[in-house]
């Protein structure tokens, strides 16, 4: 009789355990969820936002700087003085140096 009451216990402890082993377990895929869910998840959204700007950023720049360059090659072709042809006179003045 001894021996069955003993038995008895044995499962007692050995389900305790297992259900620490669930409860172990169950708070693990807990924790797990939260570090995935309110850490890597936000951190890979807020990088791949601040990726997309940052390439945003560059078209800008390189589409603005196309228009400077194009803008500074109008500006010399107008402001450009037609050359002379070899032979035509040009004047001068000359400078008289005193002594």
């Amino acid at each position: 009789m001894l021996y069955g009451k003993t038995r008895l216990t044995e499962n007692n402890y050995f389900c305790c355990m297992n259900l620490f082993r669930t409860v172990a377990e169950l708070f693990l895929l807990y924790l797990i969820y939260k570090f995935i869910f309110d850490f890597i998840i936000p951190v890979y959204e807020s990088s791949k936002k601040i990726k997309r700007q940052f390439s945003e950023m560059q078209d800008k720049m390189q589409s603005d700087l196309k228009n400077y360059q194009n803008s500074t090659q109008a500006e010399q072709k107008t402001t450009e003085k037609p050359k002379q042809k070899e032979g035509d006179y040009i004047e001068f003045e000359e400078v008289k140096t005193s002594k």
